[in-house]
């Protein structure tokens, strides 16, 4: 019986509504563009972030990766005449990251080259990536064809690469790929395998891998072309000794990490004289990125949440005109028997059912301009449940809070005065 009630009475809002159609459209639009504004910029927010947030993990939560750099001083010695730069990690580095922490699972040394590489006429300059077979488990990526290094590949000086996807199709276009022989740096290695290419930026690190790499046994990297690299820079010749140029660390657990890396910071403070390293940890840029992710949503939701409200205005003005158009009939209802709390609930369903059908169109909208921002800009967008619902549960809800005082006026109308009302 009292759901048949709540049925009718809903009907009969709907009814009362559609008598002032034109008056009712434009009151919804407050809460339609109010909800679409708050669906579409969390939907925006989240697919930023998302991205971030993917491109930061593939750096491996549980990694520090310490890379070589030029101290302030070398780089300012180096602006002034030709001369030789020795700064960076070393061997011995290695050693003692990988066997002086325990919380350290796997250490992987990594030496960066660039070099001219050739096949037949085509050539191109890869990033040439000596390292071990370890790298593969701290940089996972898919392997397309053949097989990654091995530990057989350094222990036996094995001349043989694995190339990134980019490299392999402009480099081996038309040609077989595994067991191809390619040229690198003027020495002949053989493809053993292709493995899926990856790049980019995450935060101000940059992703381990390349589209143009190459990697090689660090080994043989050391025994073709050593420690010392020439270059040319505004018409004066330089050389560097660097022995590695990046040390990968994985930690067994997410926990241990900042505390291992500072270890790391006071060993290498311990052994190196001058500040030729920096190290990163992909987990503290997690976190920030998450923190940052938070403020973001929060602003954002913010922002079209004062659409929200300013819609929720528009609606209790509206009932409050109504309510002095319909003193009248509330006059009668009361005549005849009519409770003040029926008076309430029969306002309270029509402004719930204003800005619940204005809710539910503006998710329509709010679903559509993702979409179009995606196809149109590039930009990535991510619809999550909680965007979804949570703007109709507001809209809702407004429709309560705000409906509240009008239909409130509503059912403190003498009966009398009402009756005499023209």
């Amino acid at each position: 019986m009292r759901e048949t009630k709540f049925i009718r009475n809903i009907w009969l809002g709907i009814e009362n509504l559609l008598l002032h159609k034109l008056r009712s459209f434009l009151t919804m639009l407050g809460v339609v563009f109010g909800v679409g504004s708050v669906v579409a910029m969390l939907a925006v927010g989240e697919g930023a972030s998302k991205e971030a947030l993917s491109q930061i993990r593939k750096l491996g939560s549980n990694n520090i990766i310490i890379s070589s750099k030029q101290s302030a001083e070398e780089q300012s010695t180096s602006t002034m005449h030709s001369h030789m730069s020795i700064y960076g990690l070393t061997y011995d580095d290695f050693s003692r990251i990988n066997q002086s922490f325990p919380s350290i699972d796997k250490a992987v040394p990594v030496k960066l080259l660039q070099k001219d590489t050739r096949l037949g006429q085509r050539s191109m300059e890869l990033r040439v990536v000596g390292t071990t077979e370890a790298w593969f488990e701290l940089v996972p990526r898919e392997i397309l064809a053949g097989r990654i290094l091995t530990r057989a590949d350094n222990e036996d000086f094995s001349t043989v690469a694995v190339l990134t996807e980019f490299g392999a199709r402009k480099l081996l276009a038309t040609r077989n790929t595994i067991g191809q022989i390619i040229r690198i740096g003027g020495n002949s290695f053989e493809v053993a395998g292709i493995v899926k290419s990856e790049s980019g930026q995450a935060g101000n690190m940059q992703i381990p891998d390349q589209e143009i790499d190459a990697y090689i046994p660090i080994r043989v990297a050391r025994n073709y072309f050593g420690d010392v690299f020439s270059k040319m820079t505004a018409g004066s010749r330089s050389s560097e000794l660097v022995e590695l140029h990046q040390i990968i660390a994985q930690v067994d657990d997410t926990a241990h990490v900042e505390t291992t890396a500072a270890g790391i910071q006071r060993m290498l403070e311990t052994f190196h004289k001058k500040t030729d390293y920096e190290i990163s940890v992909p987990l503290a840029l997690l976190k920030q990125a998450e923190a940052t992710k938070r403020t973001f949503n929060i602003v954002l939701g913010s922002i079209a949440g004062i659409s929200l409200l300013v819609g929720g205005i528009g609606i209790m003005n509206i009932m409050l005109a109504s309510v002095t158009e319909r003193t009248r009939e509330i006059g009668i209802r009361r005549a005849i028997g009519a409770k003040r709390r029926q008076i309430i609930v029969q306002f309270l369903i029509e402004t719930v059912v204003l800005s619940t059908i204005g809710g539910i169109v503006g998710l329509g909208i709010g679903v559509l301009i993702p979409s179009l921002i995606t196809y149109f800009a590039k930009m990535p967008t991510v619809i999550t449940p909680q965007s979804i619902l949570l703007p109709l549960f507001i809209s809702a809800g407004i429709g309560i809070i705000f409906g509240l005082y009008p239909a409130a006026s509503a059912a403190r109308v003498d009966p009398i005065v009402a009756l005499r009302h023209e």
